[in-house]
């Protein structure tokens, strides 16, 4: 009965959350692929995950290291989506969200609940 109701208003809530996302994201995995003819193995980026609604989030963290200028800031960025995929640490994955692109890195394996996932990106230097 209360393990019912749970499952319900957690449907809900992933429902609710599941609401905000505004963006779109692509992920690509770095895969090996043996070619059938030459049976050379080469590695190359692979879509793995296509227009899956997703949400950018950001906030700034203060950093330890302070001048005497100024305290220094980091900008911190998370990736919201569905808890049902499943994206690897070290993923390239490109977010349209406001009518802006960018492409991320993934940089931690993600904090997944029943509602949703958070990934941590950083902004691809590789791949800008």
């Amino acid at each position: 009965m209360i393990a019912d109701a749970i499952k319900q208003a957690q449907a809900l809530a992933r429902k609710a959350q599941e609401a905000t996302y505004d963006g779109r994201c692509t992920v690509m995995e770095h895969q090996k692929l043996k070619d059938p003819k030459t049976r050379i193995t080469t590695e190359k980026d692979v879509v793995v995950l296509e227009d899956e609604p997703c949400r950018l989030s950001y906030s700034s963290v203060s950093a330890v290291d302070q001048t005497e200028s100024a305290a220094k800031t980091a900008q911190v960025t998370k990736l919201f989506l569905s808890p049902d995929v499943q994206i690897k640490p070290g993923a390239k994955i490109t977010v349209t969200q406001a009518g802006r692109t960018r492409t991320y890195e993934c940089g931690s394996v993600a904090a997944v609940y029943p509602t949703h996932q958070e990934i941590v990106l950083q902004l691809s230097e590789r791949y800008a």
